[in-house]
């Protein structure tokens, strides 16, 4: 439990520093988004979770986990 909660906390920190940092570019993105096909968007996200599985994997690997 403690891991998730871990790894949630680094998640907003994380988006709240984009949040803080460059709310225009944010927007902007999220407009970006909104033009975008639904396919791409599951892409986009299928993409978002292969890449945090690697991530994970690779953190095990070197031992982080």
């Amino acid at each position: 439990m403690g891991m998730i909660a871990l790894a949630l906390g680094l998640v907003l920190i994380v988006e709240g520093l984009a949040w803080v940092l460059a709310p225009s570019l944010i927007e902007q993105l999220l407009e970006m988004l909104r033009n975008l096909p639904e396919s791409a968007r599951r892409q986009i996200g299928g993409l978002a979770i292969v890449s945090g599985l690697i991530l994970l994997w690779l953190a095990n690997w070197l031992g982080a986990i």
